[in-house]
């Protein structure tokens, strides 16, 4: 065993050139043959790429993919989001632990199966889902999963349960999923049929750099990942650093719960995607990118590495790219670890400097001190793969398509109570009553736009729009009936952060907890009103003191849904047989009004009619 141990960490670090950057590459390795990273384990890679036991024990402690203790050799995740939740995963898992004879976070004593849950994995149009070691399974019933607990018993291979191939790319033998792409709207910009390959990047080549990054600036393109950077003034700031080089880094880490539209992109536009990016470093001056690619999308590594080999072989990346003398630039393929957090741009570049992905300090930004301390754009796969399209076709014709402000089309993944779930490639300005209509929604009442970290939003409010100045997203639509528990989700929302908290900061780190205690002890009916208070403090105070955009979002789905359902609130709360709540102060509670009225209350106010009282 000693002598595996050895041979397998040596194999694993001399791949990698002993590079302490390439570590997570490395735990990979050593995880998949070994079925976990002991404490020998850490030992002997500290050694080999001369680090730390304890830097090697942070990282494999941060990722949720690699494990301490050994897991079996086939790994079930199930997808435990609140759409799978909804659409019966807890049934599911009954069957398979029925079946496997283990519960849940369990390993079988032989340690041939390990069963988890797992937060989103990117199919919830096709809930609920799972992944076994990286087959993904979608739209599982409990009988498909129990005829596929009993495969895995009989032969051991995961990639034996795919029988069926999704459509497109996903039949490709490379890809080989049962994934489907469910695009039920084709917009004119990156879904559209007939787009020239390679037609951009040409176009962009005849340009001189500046003029490319200012085509860019002209068509509007903010970024796509929902905070709406706009994509040429971070192209023009990394080109103005002062730098010896500079790296493209394009975030295919989409974690927020109820989002899978960069999934279809990464199946799908490929090319395109590799094309923007090429784009970006010839505007910018780079050699170097990566494609972060989250870890429960590791189904589609063979297939992008072969994509990317076509392209050297082809010219289009390598040296002299389109025969462009001193235009070098190639791509390399960063593997996460399971990270939700790693979807920020600076706790990504994080990752792929071998590191636990933790948010860093700003200033400095990434476009002047990012990956490797080198000027750094990030952008995500959407916004380069209308980087592409504009170049093709101008900016002109992109800022003619959506609003005033937002300019172009948005990718939007909705799923949720609807009879139509799947990527939509919308242009900006469609109101969220649109949407609904889209997707067959029934009943709807409550609509989360932009996943856990986004904005709830209620009946009344269903003409507000999908842009930058109303909606701005990421992408992810979830859609909740009249038959959902308002108290629930946000529950959900707060445990799926309080788990992904990188745990550096204490207001994100604690906070998050006790918003959830306070929750449920609202859901349970044990909550006063002054309870209610406590949730809207300390919701602000997280919001205002974290140290990154995890922080300040978590808080959110707990202050929309009381400002959107305040009646489900004050229906929970607990009742006294006397009719008094023991932390209600009838004073308080009379601020508002008073101030309103500019006059005390006569029934109230203690102090009514006294002329020395001011």
């Amino acid at each position: 065993m000693k002598s595996n141990l050895d041979s397998v960490i040596a194999q694993a670090c001399n791949k990698h050139k002993n590079d302490p950057g390439r570590v997570i590459d490395i735990l990979w390795e050593i995880q998949k043959s070994l079925g976990c990273i002991n404490e020998d384990a850490m030992e002997k890679i500290a050694a080999t790429i001369n680090t730390s036991r304890v830097h090697i024990e942070g990282i494999v402690s941060f990722y949720s993919f690699f494990s301490e203790t050994p897991k079996g050799k086939i790994i079930i995740r199930l997808c435990g989001d609140i759409v799978d939740r909804h659409a019966g995963i807890d049934k599911i898992a009954a069957v398979f632990s029925e079946e496997l004879g283990i519960g849940i976070g369990q390993t079988s004593p032989d340690r041939k199966f390990s069963l988890e849950y797992t937060a989103c994995i990117g199919m919830s149009d096709q809930a609920p889902a799972a992944l076994v070691n990286e087959v993904a399974l979608t739209s599982l019933t409990p009988d498909s999963a129990r005829d596929i607990a009993r495969r895995l018993k009989s032969s051991s291979d995961p990639s034996k349960l795919v029988t069926v191939r999704g459509d497109g790319n996903n039949g490709n033998h490379l890809v080989n999923a049962m994934v489907k792409n469910n695009i039920r709207m084709k917009g004119e910009v990156i879904l559209a049929d007939g787009i020239q390959a390679e037609s951009g990047l040409k176009k962009a080549l005849s340009k001189t750099p500046l003029e490319v990054i200012q085509e860019i600036a002209e068509s509007g393109l903010r970024g796509r990942g929902g905070a709406g950077f706009p994509t040429g003034e971070k192209w023009k700031l990394a080109q103005k650093a002062e730098a010896n080089r500079r790296f493209v880094i394009c975030n295919a880490d989409e974690g927020e719960p109820g989002t899978f539209k960069d999934r279809v992109l990464l199946t799908e536009r490929a090319n395109l995607i590799f094309e923007g990016m090429t784009i970006a470093a010839y505007a910018v001056g780079s050699d170097s990118g990566i494609l972060y690619l989250r870890a429960e999308y590791a189904y589609l590594l063979p297939y992008l590495e072969s994509v990317m080999e076509e392209r050297r072989k082809s010219g289009l990346l390598g040296t002299a790219i389109c025969g462009k003398k001193g235009f070098d630039f190639d791509i390399r393929i960063q593997l996460g670890a399971g990270a939700y957090i790693c979807g920020e741009e600076s706790a990504l570049i994080s990752s792929c400097e071998g590191l636990r992905g933790e948010p860093k300090n700003r200033p400095p930004f990434p476009v002047e001190k990012g990956y490797l301390a080198k000027p750094t754009i990030v952008n995500n796969v959407e916004t380069f793969c209308c980087a592409a399209r504009i170049l093709d076709r101008g900016s002109a014709w992109f800022a003619g398509i959506g609003t005033k402000a937002s300019h172009g089309t948005k990718l939007l993944s909705i799923s949720g109570d609807c009879a139509k779930p799947g990527v939509y490639e919308i242009p900006y300005g469609v109101e969220i009553a649109a949407l609904l209509e889209m997707a067959g929604a029934e009943d709807p009442v409550i609509v989360q736009v932009g996943g856990a970290s986004g904005e709830m939003i209620g009946r009344g409010f269903f003409n507000r729009k999908i842009c930058f100045s109303d909606l701005p997203t990421g992408g992810a639509i979830t859609i909740f009936n009249s038959r959902r528990n308002v108290l629930a989700i946000v529950d959900y929302y707060l445990e799926f952060f309080a788990d992904e908290s990188c745990g550096y900061c204490t207001p994100c780190r604690v906070g998050t907890v006790f918003l959830r205690e306070r929750i449920q002890k609202v859901m349970h009916g044990f909550a006063e009103s002054a309870d209610l208070d406590y949730l809207k403090d300390l919701g602000k105070t997280i919001m205002m003191t974290s140290r990154c955009g995890l922080g300040s979002s978590a808080p959110k789905c707990v202050l929309n849904s009381m400002a959107q359902f305040p009646l489900v609130y004050s229906s929970h709360l607990k009742e006294s047989a006397d009719g008094l709540q023991p932390g209600f102060n009838i004073q308080k509670a009379l601020e508002e009004s008073r101030r309103i009225a500019k006059r005390k209350s006569m029934i109230y106010d203690p102090v009514f009619g006294n002329e020395n009282e001011r």
